[in-house]
């Protein structure tokens, strides 16, 4: 491999068995691996690392996991949290007890098992959750404590089925998927506090405005508190805000997209205001940020992240669709396209319950002028009679794939989707229905990941 007009070069990460090389060049920000015993730099893709021994028995271990997959991770993580509980300052504790965390974990773990004879299969998965890892600061010395309490929990909930053999294959297994998460996430520490604007850690902002979207989504423009520069991020991206919130034992850190464009003088995000339900407790932090912080106020964030962003290279027509609070990365993509592509065509799509609970439908309307070939279509569930009299939706009920087709001129495009699980199911099952490939379907859980393969519910809006 031949490597021209390399900017910087570095080593992230160096195991025993290779180094992680982080390569910034005119083109972007690489990793690479230098393999330590055949002298070889490979692409992430390239790495081929356990035995076939190794390989077998993780194979074998496939149908047990999809049985007592979501156990394992449930007792892993009471073993965790009660052996080091300082690490509830990093984990979300609202997805903890809704066992989300565990759900998506265990498919995780899943997913390592079927491919690890093949692990680049599993490779922009794992970029995500580094990403994700980035934003909250996990870092190196937490992954031996995860293998640790992972395997204990392997054991404690197989018996005597997980034989020394099986957890021998494990560790080894673990040991390898661990090094490719620690060397990519130093690289991205890396470039986050290397580029222009960047930080490490968290940095101190100052909530310039604050505006009532819907009466459930408010937006908070964050500037930095040293007056220093922004980093630059990709439409779609996130970052994380870290809380103290008074009487809470533990610090509470979220995820929430930016939902303008990059380039302005602040970050923007948009958030919705989680009320508690008879099987959901109302979200902490979301609450907090509507009811408590007010302009003034000092939000702490990370540097912005995330494996969900727009493609600007790619000409064909993007299709955004979205449901409730799902339309911040959609506005931010939006928002970009205005600025510096306004020729390339969209579909937006948006759908909430009624119009009280619609966000930022006077802003998407104001870039009709600067985008010609731009389309909206608000889909309304339970309308109001405010709603029909002003006709302000184009379309009564959930999204479905007959009238998705009436509004969507073409399928040789970039769909983009964010929102409520059930409307996610729905739009994925639709587009895989009417022949879209999986490499033009892009789309970003708020939360942890869950597969959409199942079946769907009906779309619901999210607010």
């Amino acid at each position: 491999m031949v490597l021209c007009h390399i900017n910087s070069l570095q080593v992230c990460h160096r195991s025993l068995r290779f180094a992680v090389i982080a390569i910034t060049q005119p083109g972007g920000f690489s990793y690479y691996t230098w393999l330590m015993e055949s002298k070889q730099l490979v692409t992430m893709e390239g790495m081929v690392m356990l035995s076939k021994e190794t390989i077998r028995i993780i194979k074998s271990t496939v149908p047990v996991l999809e049985i007592h997959g979501v156990n394992i991770t449930k007792r892993f993580y009471q073993l965790l949290f009660l052996n080091h509980p300082e690490l509830l300052h990093i984990f979300n504790h609202a997805n903890q007890k809704q066992e989300r965390q565990q759900t998506a974990l265990a498919n995780a773990v899943y997913a390592a098992a079927m491919h690890i004879d093949h692990l680049p299969a599993i490779l922009p998965a794992v970029k995500q959750i580094a990403h994700k890892h980035r934003s909250i600061g996990i870092q190196a010395e937490h992954y031996p404590i995860v293998g640790k309490y992972l395997l204990v929990a392997i054991q404690d909930v197989l018996g005597e089925a997980a034989t020394e053999e099986i957890i021998a294959a494990w560790a080894e297994a673990y040991k390898v998927i661990a090094d490719v998460f620690i060397g990519m996430e130093a690289g991205m520490y890396e470039q986050s506090a290397r580029q222009a604007g960047g930080w490490e850690g968290y940095r101190d902002f100052v909530v310039k405005r604050k505006v009532k979207e819907s009466d459930v989504i408010s937006s908070f423009y964050l500037v930095p508190r040293d007056g220093g520069p922004l980093a630059g991020f990709e439409p779609g991206q996130y970052v994380s805000v870290k809380l103290e919130i008074p009487g809470e034992e533990y610090t509470q850190i979220r995820q929430y997209s930016l939902s303008d464009a990059p380039g302005k003088p602040y970050y923007r995000i948009s958030v919705k205001r989680e009320e508690g339900h008879p099987d959901r407790p109302a979200g902490k932090v979301s609450v907090y940020l509507h009811r408590q912080v007010k302009e003034g106020d000092i939000l702490r964030l990370s540097a912005p992240g995330g494996a969900f962003t727009l493609n600007r290279e790619d000409p064909r027509p993007v299709v955004l669709i979205s449901g409730g609070v799902g339309i911040t990365p959609m506005m931010s993509m939006l928002n970009t396209l205005a600025d510096t592509d306004p020729q390339r065509p969209v579909i937006f799509i948006h759908t909430a319950v009624n119009g009280n609970m619609h966000a930022m439908r006077e802003e998407v309307k104001s870039l009709l002028p600067k985008l010609p070939h731009l389309s909206v279509y608000f889909c309304y569930t339970r309308p109001t009679d405010s709603d029909k009299t002003a006709r302000v939706h184009h379309h009564e009920g959930y999204l479905n794939l007959p009238w998705m087709k009436t509004v969507i001129p073409t399928t040789d495009a970039q769909f983009y989707f964010c929102g409520p699980v059930s409307l996610m199911k729905t739009v994925y099952r639709a587009l895989k229905t009417w022949g879209i490939p999986a490499a033009d379907m892009h789309y970003e859980f708020f939360g942890p990941a869950v597969s959409l393969d199942d079946v769907a519910e009906p779309a619901g809006a999210g607010g």
